[in-house]
Formats: C-alpha cells, structure tokens, sequence
C-alpha cells in the first residue's frame, strides 16, 4: 500500500499430502493465434483424493522448453475453467504458463463443493502447483518450488488468497470481487442475507454442497440466523482464518456495485495483507456482483502487469497506482454508455480518511417492525443482474421505504460538490420494546427539488442492535462508497425496520431512533485523489486532425471564395429574411428542391411552413440552420448572412424530430449535461425560463425513460429554448402526439413567442398550424405559392359558411348555385358553403331569405385545408 519498494520474494515448500495424478495423457490442442503467438492448450483431468478435476493448460511461443512463471486462475461459484479461457489465452501470450480449473462440483469435475476447504479445494491447488513444479518449461525457484501467481474471481479470488495463506510457495496473487470472511459477507453485523446466501447455495444445488453445509444454510434460512457453529463453519473456510499468513505481493480488485461482496471486505483483507508487510494496491472498479462495467480489459492488463513485476521480477512493469477508484465521466455519444476514469492515490486511504462531519436535523422517530417483516423495504435486489444498482450510480432512485417503518435525518443543502470515498458513520441511540432490534441503514443523496433520491449502489448497512430496551448508543458504518454529492443536493440518514434482501424479524416490534448529537454523521472524503480524464475514443481526437487535413485541401483545390456579406444595418430587428433562394439535387443542373423562393419574418410571429412532401420544407430549414449551403440566394437572421457556424446562430434555437435522450438521466439532467456540451456559461441558459415555457413541472426529476411522448417532444423543445433564442425553428413537433399532447404543444409555442421572439414550425397538421400560426408561407414543388397572415390565406377564396337550422334540400342547394355572381353551393356539415363569384354577401343573404332557406348565420370559411388544397391544385396548373 504505501510500501512500494521491490519485494524481496520469500521461498517455503509446503509439504503436499499426495500429489496429483493425471488421468490419462491429456489433449493437446493449438489455439488460433490470430497474428500473435500461438496458444497450446492442454486439456486433462487430475486425480484429487475424492474428486476427479478437469484442467486446461495454455502455453505459447515457438520455444515450448523456455522455463517461465506460472499462473492459476480459479473461477466464481456457478461457474468453470471455460470461464477463464480468453485470460489464460492472453497471459500465456504474455509469457507465462497458464494453469485453469473446474474447481469441486462444477464444471466437469466431480466432487462435493466445500466452499475453499482446507482439506479439499486449498489442497486441489497446491497439488496442482506439484504438477506444475514437473512442467519442464514453467520456472523454479528450487526443486518441486514453481514460479506461481494465482489469481480468480469470487469463489476464485478466494481460493487464491487461501492459496498464499496455506502454500507458501505462491509468489504472488490478485483476488478480484472476493470475501474476507464469508461468515460476514452472509452475516453481517449479525443480520441474515437471506436473498445472497440463497442464490449461492441453490447454484450449485444444495445436495451438491458438502453435507454439513447444505445443513447449516437450511438451518439459517428457516431461523434467520447463523448460530455459532456455522458462523465457524465459513470463518473457518475463509481467507481471514490465515489473514496473518498471506504476505505476499497482493493486487486487490474489488467492485462498488457489490451488495454480497462490499468494499468493506477489500479494506479489511488490504490493511491485514499490508500489515504483515507485503505491498499491496487496491482498485475499486465499477463493476462487481450487481452488474456494471466490470472493467474485464484494464483488470486483466493490469494484472498481468502486477505478475510481471513480482513473478518475472521486471522492475520497469507498471503495477498501477497504490489505490485507484473508477468513476463516470461523461457519455458516449456513439453508444450512450458511460464512460469511466480513473482516480487515484499514492496510498490506501482506507474507509474512514479526511472524515467531515456533516450536521443532521430530527428528533427521535418511532417507528415499526411489521409482523413477518412483510412489506419490506427495497434496497439491491440480488441476481437482477446488476440494473437497480447500474441505474442509481446514473442516477436514478429506485429504492422503497415504505411509510412508517423507517427514520430519517437530513442535512442542510451542500454548498459545493463534496466526494464521500469509504464509509460513513453515524452515532444515533436505539430503543426497542423487543430485547434486540434490526436495522437497516443507508445514506440517501436528495436533488435539489428534494424529491429525488438517489440510493449509491443500492446498498444498506444492516445491524443487529442487542440489549436495546432501556436504549443503547451505536455508531453504525455505512455502505462504503465513492459518490459526488452535488452542490445544492442533502443527504439522508435513514433507518429501516425492514429489507428485502435480509431476514427481518418476524415478530412486530417498535423501535426509536435518536441521533446521538447534531453532528452525528460523518463521511470520508480523499482531497489527495488525482482524477485522470475521461478515456476517449478515437474519434474523439482523430476527427479534429482529419477536420484539418480536409480543410488544407478545400483551401489547396478551392476555385472560387467569398467572403461573408456584411451585415445589412437596416435588417438588424429582422429575425428572417429569405431572398431567391434556390438549391438543386445533387447530380442535377435542372432539378431544384427550392428554386427563388422569398419570403420575411416578423418578430413575434409564429411562422407555419407548409407544403406537401417534397415541397422543399426541410430543405429550407436545412439551409436556415446553416447545416448546407444553397446554390443562390441568401438567407439573413438579424441582418446577418447565414453561413456554416456563423455566429448568429447561437439566437437560433432548433428541434428536429426524433431528438434523442439519455434515459436514465433525469429531464433537467439532459439539459444540464447539452448545455454543457455547447460550452457557452451556464448561466446564459435560462434553463428556468425554458422549462417554465415548457412546461414539464415535476417531471423534470423523473428519468427520461419514465417520459410520455409529448413529454419527450417538449422536453426536445424546452432545449431548443436554451439561452432563450430569439428566433425558434421546429420541425414536425407534434409528431406522434394524442390531441391533448398536441394542445399542450400548441400552448408552448404561443407562449414562446408571446415575449417578442419568433417561431417558425413545420407541420403536416393543418389544423394545428391554423389555430398556432399568425403567418403562413406555403410551398410546392419548392417555390413559394403564397405567404401572409393566416386570416388572409384562409379568407382569400371569397368562400361564405352559411349555417342553418335544418338540411338544406338537395334541389335547393343546386338552385342556389345557379344563382347570379354565385360560383358554387355545396352542403357542409353544418349548412351551406358557398363560393361568391361576383356577388356580394349582402346579395346572398337576400337571396337566400327570399328562398326560405333557414339561414342561423353567414360568415367567412376560415378553413386551411380548403384554402390549402386551393394553393397546391393551383400551383399544380
């Protein structure tokens, strides 16, 4: 840990019982290389007393006699020696000769499960280091004394630190996502974890375990407890029984996504193995038993970086830094994953370093134990395969505490960001009316609006409370954690009588909880963590140098350049000006997708852009955007003429369907994180602007995922506003809305341009358009048909609705459209309508009354679609 000098390698030869037989000669078979050395792998069983287990055995280069260091790779409970394939296959690759195994009762090997026996599986390993010790190629220290690192993950990674406590021929070892002690991990601080021990028992079937241990978790799963016995019973199998023995050089790898194995069984196995003066680094990954980013490539580099220093004893391997933390440092945009970085210290902090008391607020709570621990409260929920856990470290609360049957305290908003790295702890007193009580506590981060809440890894602390009728003072350590706790966010303390994963009490009990003075909370924070940035991917940096490589050459073969107009003075109030605008298809010199088209925009207009498909609508948004450029014409916003990233575009905001989210991230979040990515100051956003337009309330805490479509679709909108953008493009945003999705959008729009800015939106709903849009332009084969106010273009075809208080006869109505300056006369759903040609309305009524036609009321047919089907079929001549 803080010992990084060279490590004088020690010898001891154990003195195997039996040695292994090998059954039969084994098969030799050559890995594909795929352009590197190629990998021999030799499968074969050894004969173990009372178990036959299956190995496989990898070598690689041209010299096959080369001695070279060997390593073992155990694998976790469930699985088998095919889980480690691709690691054996590279390390060997590596120079090293690569033992792996189906340890007792899985795989192909036969046996009963002894959970790391001393008797059955330890022995299994030393007398495969025998075998070892026999390979003509694998190098020695002395006689029947191999050159041997193992290492494993789980069940695996516990074998491998059992192996250097018990063999001391091992030189060196790196234990991933392991226990300490098992009795503990399935045990902890005297609570039963009920759903864990149950998952790792029924994998490999109850009956297939050794008997004494099949009974003991039979008995613990009825009861809720582990006696005395079976608390020895694991004890006395885990790699804390020979804690003080294990001194060798100790790479240890443990996840903070881990409800069965946490971080608390690293830091103990960490500060034992460095007390007994070994060097030992610690790399918390985002991965482990609940899922994330297990991080399997840089573990595994690292780890043979780590045998190469202490088994090949190369003193220029890089081994890492003493203690290193991944955390999330921004999205991928290619995939939407996380990306991870690294931060790191020249020493082990361990759990409680630079602790800062973090005031709380409460009075003493009551609150109960329902009978049969029914319903109980929600925290990680093992073998889900990690999504509680992966979501809340993204920042989404899914954890359930159900109303009175907790406690909790809060603190006032943080001030600044603040990193917790370890454990927190909490002093609070406990009374119960029962003589014990059972408590589960966990530290909440509250969002600002205080509603959200976020559960880091969905882990709890439980406790077993003895003695507690008359009350009883306990500090309680926390889940240990690397977690950012945003300016303006809080943490709550809170304490559960219940949790799904543990055995709760069956029988009904109260319980109080005081805190044990106003600073009873502490958390660890590591000021001497250096972060590392982000990882990024190739493009990241490869496509600014390909940027320029094009550029060089567009400015080598370019013919012709002119500069940008300057800005037109007497445009500067103008939000849009469009002048013969024309664009052709590519590959054609007589094929326009908009040809001279012309039009203006006023402020506080909202503009509908319509035309059928094809019209040229996008195009021209395309090109209003500076997203291409057009053939002839010119596009000015406030006077200024439209370029690719000119300048003026920073007051033009725009949505285009089909806006994607990330969707674990909460509403605010996404604008938050696209603000960001514009690099403008967080404050010209006016976020609070935007989002009170749109109108999203308390949504905005909510994960995007839990979104409704006209909830994405206005959330799309309200980043278009960001920064309040004097002039507002959207394309289609009503698309895929219900009627009421579609008013509300409606309603955004009027009240976005209410305040003098300008919005121009493109739509196929010509009803939405006529009762959102002040103004029109319409399009057809790309050129301008008409533009104007709405009443105009929908009032222009001298068409009258009359309506009347009974059908109107079918004779009747032919008679009235042969009537004198009268065009047409067709009956409508609610009367007549009528197309004046020459007459006036005045006429009309006359004629009508003198026909006795039941006339209620004439007015003008304000009606888009008629009025726009005109346009078209006239444009079509």
């Amino acid at each position: 840990m803080e010992n990084r000098t060279p490590w004088p390698r020690k010898r001891w030869l154990a003195a195997a019982a039996a040695g292994a037989v090998l059954v039969g000669a084994g098969t030799w078979t050559a890995v594909a290389s795929d352009g590197t050395a190629t990998v021999r792998q030799k499968d074969q069983v050894l004969q173990m007393p009372g178990a036959r287990i299956d190995t496989s055995y990898f070598t690689a280069g041209p010299d096959n006699t080369k001695r070279r260091p060997a390593v073992l790779i155990g694998h976790g409970l469930g699985g088998s020696k095919e889980d480690a394939r691709a690691q054996a296959q590279q390390l060997a690759r590596d120079g090293y000769a690569v033992l792996t195994w189906s340890a007792r009762g899985f795989g192909k090997s036969t046996g009963k499960i002894g959970l790391n026996s001393r008797d059955a599986e330890v022995n299994d390993v030393s007398r495969m280091i025998d075998w070892l010790a026999k390979r003509p190629e694998v190098q020695l220290d002395k006689a029947g004394d191999p050159r041997v690192g193992v290492t494993g993950r789980s069940y695996g990674g516990a074998i491998s630190l059992l192996a250097a406590g018990y063999d001391k021929r091992v030189d060196a070892i790196a234990p991933q996502v392991t226990y300490w002690n098992l009795a503990d991990a399935l045990y902890p601080n005297g609570v039963f974890k009920k759903l864990w021990a149950g998952i790792f028992f029924s994998t490999g079937g109850c009956a297939n375990f050794e008997k004494q241990l099949c009974d003991m978790y039979q008995r613990a799963a009825v009861s809720g407890v582990l006696d005395a016995n079976a608390r020895h019973l694991l004890a006395e199998r885990s790699p804390s029984a020979v804690g003080d023995r294990i001194d060798v050089p100790t790479l240890i790898v443990q996840g903070q996504n881990d409800s069965l194995f946490p971080l608390g069984q690293a830091d103990v196995m960490a500060r034992t193995i460095s007390g007994n003066g070994a060097p030992v680094d610690v790399d918390w990954t985002a991965g482990g038993h609940d899922g994330g980013d297990q991080e399997t490539d840089r573990v595994q580099t690292r780890i043979s970086s780590w045998f190469d220093r202490y088994l090949k004893e190369d003193k220029s391997a890089d081994t890492g830094p003493a203690f290193r933390v991944s955390r999330t440092g921004g999205v991928d945009s290619t995939d939407g994953q996380a990306q991870l970085r690294g931060a790191s210290s020249d020493r082990y902090p361990g759990l409680r370093s630079g602790g800062t008391t973090i005031p709380l607020t409460g009075g003493e709570q009551t609150f109960g134990n329902p009978a049969g621990g029914t319903p109980p409260a929600i925290s990680a929920v093992p073998g889900v395969g990690g999504g509680l856990s992966q979501l809340s470290s993204a920042g989404l609360g899914l954890s359930v505490d159900f109303p009175g049957q907790n406690a909790h305290f809060d603190s006032a908003p943080f001030d600044r960001a603040m990193t917790i790295t370890g454990s927190p702890t909490v002093r609070v007193k406990v009374t119960s009316d029962t003589d014990d009580a059972v408590l589960f506590g966990k530290v909440y981060d509250v969002g600002r609006d205080g509603k959200q809440m976020v559960l880091p890894s969905q882990l709890v602390s439980p406790v077993r409370v003895e003695k507690a009728r008359q009350g009883k003072t306990v500090e309680l350590a926390m889940p240990a954690i690397d977690h950012q706790v945003q300016a303006g966010h809080r943490l709550r303390v809170v304490f559960a009588a219940t949790d799904l994963a543990h055995a709760s009490p069956l029988a009904p009990a109260t319980y109080r909880v005081a805190l044990d003075g106003p600073g009873a909370l502490t958390v660890p924070t590591v000021p001497a963590l250096t972060t590392g940035a982000t990882t990024l991917p190739w493009w990241v940096w490869g496509l600014p140098a390909v940027g320029l490589l094009v550029a060089a050459a567009l400015l080598l073969t370019a013919r012709r350049r002119t500069s940008a107009p300057a800005p037109d003075a007497g445009l500067a109030d103008v939000p849009l000006q469009i002048t013969g605008l024309s664009k052709r298809y590519a590959k054609s010199a007589d094929r326009y997708a908009v040809r001279d088209l012309s039009f203006r925009v006023e402020k506080g207009q909202v503009l509908g852009l319509l035309g059928p498909n094809g019209a040229g609508k996008t195009t021209t948004l395309r090109m209003l955007m500076g997203l291409i450029t057009p053939d002839a014409g010119e596009i000015r916003v406030f006077g200024h003429a439209i370029r690719p990233g000119a300048p003026v575009l920073s007051r033009v905001g725009s949505f285009v369907e089909g806006a994607g989210f990330l969707p674990h991230l909460s509403g605010r979040e996404n604008l938050e994180l696209y603000w960001q990515a514009t690099g403008r100051p967080a404050e010209d956003s006016q976020i609070e602007n935007a989002l009170e337009i749109a109108g999203l309330g308390d949504a905005l805490a909510r994960a995007v995922r839990t979104y409704s479509q006209g909830m994405r679709q206005r959330l799309a909108i309200a980043q278009a506003m960001l920064g309040m953008p004097d002039l507002l493009i959207l394309d289609e945003p009503t698309n895929g809305l219900d009627p009421p999705q579609i008013r509300e959008m409606r309603d955004v729009m009027i009240r976005y341009a209410a305040a003098g800015r300008t919005v121009i939106v493109s739509s196929h709903l010509l009803s939405e358009v006529e009762q959102t849009c002040t103004h029109l332009v319409v399009m057809h084969r790309g050129q301008l048909v008409q533009a104007g106010p709405v009443t105009e273009i929908t009032g222009s075809g001298d068409s009258l609705l009359v309506t009347t208080a009974e059908p109107v006869p079918e004779p009747l109505v032919e008679k009235i459209g042969a009537l004198p300056g009268i065009g047409s006369a067709a009956r409508a759903e609610d009367g007549l309508l009528v197309r004046l040609d020459g007459a006036s309305a005045h006429s009309l009524i006359a004629e009508l009354i003198r026909l006795d036609v039941p006339v209620t009321g004439v007015g003008p047919h304000h009606r888009l679609e008629d009025a726009f089907l005109t346009l078209i079929a006239g444009g079509s001549a």
